[in-house]
C-alpha cells in the first residue's frame, strides 16, 4: 500500500469526463449487443415538493445521469448519439416566476462551458430532437425502465431497450478514472479533517448529537454541504449496532465511540470509520480489541492488488479475528475448526467492505444476500478486484448480545466461546476501522488519512 499522491485541485480544474464515460458504456452495450447503434437517453431527477408543503424534497441527482453528464442540476435530460458520439444536454428554460424566488438558472452558454457535452438546448426541444433522431432506419433508444417521463415519447424509434443501459452504467462505474479518484480523494480529505475535529471535541461533549454536529459543521465549513450517508455516532454498547441511527445518547460512563461518517464532494462519497476512547484513554479490553481490528485492516490492505479475490481477503480478516480472540481467551479451540463452524461470524457479521464512488455502497459488486454461508452473506463484492476500483476495507469486532447470545445456546458454537471471558468485553461494544483504497496493478493507494494509530488518537483526545 502507498499513500495517495494526487494533485486533487489541479485535476478538478478540468471537466468531469462525461463523454469518456458514455463511450465506455457504449463499448459495454456493444459487447452484449454487437453493432448496437441509436441513442442513449437519460433523465436527471426532477424537482419535487414535499407532501403537504411548498418546500422542496432535498435534491439528489440520479447517479446514472450524473455518470454520463457530470450535471448535478434538477430537471435536465441527455441524448447521446452513438454513431456520431454527439451528446446533447437539455436544461430547463427560464421560468420568470421561478426567477423571482430563486434567481436566474444556468444558461445554455454557461452549461456548454461547464460540462463535457457537445450541445445544450432547452428541454422544450427534447421531443422534437428525439423525433428527428428516431426517424432514421432501424434505430434503437436505450433508456432505463421507470425513468422516462410521461410526456417523453419514443414513437419514431423502431426499437426500445429498457434493460441494458442501467446494467452497462453499473458495471462501468466500478473502474474509476483520474477525475473520479480526485473527487473521492477530496471527499476523504474533508472527512478526515472532520474526524479529527470530533477527536478534539469529544472530551467536552455530553451527547452523541454534539459530536455529529461537530462533524457536519466541519464538513460544511470546508464546502461539503452534503453527506454521503447518515452519520453513525455510536457510544458504548451502541457501537455493536452496525448501522446505528439514533445519535442521541449521553456519553457519560461510556468507553468507546464509533464514528462512521463521510462527506460527499460533487456526488462522490467518502466512507470512513474510526473508533476511539471518549475519555482519551483506552481500557485494557478496548485497546486489545482495537489492536486486533487494526491488524485485520493492515494485513487485509497488504493483500490488495489487481486481480485479488475479495472473498479471500475477507476470509483473512476472519482468520486474524479468530487468532486475536483466541489470544484473549474469548474464543477457545482449534482456529480452523472455529472458521469452519463460522463461529467468528458472531463477532464479525458483516462483509469486509464494498465498492465506493457515486454511491457509498457503489454498483458492480454482485453480492448474494441469500448465500447460506453466514460469512459471505453480507459481503457486498463477490469478485476479483480490478485496477481502478475503489473499495472500503472496514474490519470490525462487535459484542452484540442479540447476535452472540444465540451462538452461546448452540452446541455447534458454544464449545468455541468462553462465556466468562466474553463477559469482560460487552462494554467495549464494537470496534470498526474503515479506509478507502484505490486498487492498482501491484498494490493499492490509501485515499484516507484520518488518524487511526491508537497512541496518536489518545494524544489528540487527551491534549484537547
Amino acid at each position: 500500500m502507498s499513500k495517495a499522491n494526487i494533485d486533487v485541485e489541479a485535476i478538478l480544474q478540468g471537466k468531469y469526463p462525461a463523454k469518456a464515460h458514455a463511450k465506455r458504456v457504449v463499448e459495454y452495450i456493444r459487447s452484449k449487443i454487437p453493432g448496437a447503434t441509436g441513442v442513449l437517453y437519460l433523465e436527471g431527477r426532477a424537482d419535487k415538493l414535499l407532501e403537504d408543503s411548498d418546500e422542496p424534497i432535498p435534491f439528489r441527482q440520479r447517479r446514472a445521469f450524473m455518470y454520463l453528464t457530470g450535471v448535478n442540476v434538477a430537471d435536465c435530460f441527455l441524448i447521446y448519439d452513438i454513431a456520431t458520439e454527439h451528446s446533447t444536454l437539455f436544461i430547463p428554460p427560464i421560468d420568470p416566476d421561478s426567477v423571482i424566488w430563486s434567481g436566474l438558472p444556468l444558461t445554455p452558454e454557461e452549461a456548454l462551458a461547464k460540462y463535457d457535452v457537445d450541445a445544450v438546448l432547452p428541454s422544450t426541444e427534447l421531443n422534437p430532437e428525439l423525433a428527428r433522431l428516431g426517424s432514421s432506419d432501424n434505430t434503437t433508444v436505450f433508456a432505463i425502465a421507470d425513468r422516462v417521463s410521461d410526456e417523453v415519447t419514443f414513437l419514431e424509434f423502431n426499437n426500445k431497450d429498457f434493460t441494458i443501459l442501467s446494467e452497462a452504467i453499473d458495471e462501468c462505474r466500478v473502474i474509476k478514472d483520474e477525475y473520479e479518484i480526485a473527487l473521492i480523494k477530496k471527499a476523504n480529505e474533508i472527512s478526515g479533517l472532520a474526524h479529527k475535529s470530533v477527536l478534539e471535541g469529544v472530551r467536552k461533549a455530553k451527547n452523541e448529537y454534539q459530536l455529529e454536529g461537530i462533524f457536519l459543521g466541519a464538513c460544511t465549513a470546508m464546502g461539503a454541504k452534503k453527506q454521503a450517508y447518515p452519520s453513525i455516532v455510536a457510544s458504548g454498547r451502541a457501537a455493536a449496532t452496525l448501522h446505528y441511527v439514533h445519535n442521541d445518547k449521553e456519553l457519560v460512563g461510556k468507553d468507546l465511540l464509533l464514528l462512521d461518517a463521510g462527506a460527499e464532494w460533487d456526488c462522490y462519497a467518502a466512507d470512513i470509520t474510526r473508533t476511539f476512547p471518549i475519555s482519551g484513554k483506552f481500557t485494557d479490553e478496548s485497546r486489545a480489541i482495537y489492536e486486533i481490528v487494526l491488524q485485520m485492516q493492515t494485513d487485509c490492505i497488504a493483500m490488495l492488488k489487481e486481480g485479488v479475490s475479495w472473498e479471500e481477503v475477507h476470509i483473512l480478516a476472519h482468520k486474524i479475528a479468530i487468532d486475536g480472540l483466541l489470544s484473549l481467551g474469548v474464543l477457545k479451540g482449534d482456529r480452523n475448526e472455529i472458521l469452519a463452524a463460522r463461529t467468528s461470524a458472531a463477532f464479525l457479521p458483516h462483509g469486509l467492505g464494498h465498492y465506493l464512488g457515486l454511491d457509498t455502497h457503489d454498483t458492480g459488486g454482485h453480492p448474494n444476500y441469500s448465500d447460506p454461508d453466514p460469512i459471505f452473506r453480507y459481503l457486498r463484492v463477490r469478485m476479483n478486484l480490478p485496477a481502478g476500483s475503489v473499495i472500503t476495507v472496514e474490519p470490525g469486532i462487535y459484542f452484540c448480545e442479540f447476535i452472540i447470545r444465540p451462538y452461546l445456546k448452540s452446541p455447534k458454537h458454544s464449545r468455541f466461546i468462553d462465556e466468562k471471558v466474553l463477559d469482560k468485553y460487552w462494554d467495549v461494544g464494537g470496534v470498526r476501522i474503515e479506509d478507502n483504497l484505490l486498487i492498482t496493478k501491484d498494490g493499492s493507494i490509501n485515499l484516507t488519512d484520518a488518524i487511526k494509530d491508537p497512541d496518536d488518537v489518545e494524544k489528540i483526545i487527551s491534549g484537547s
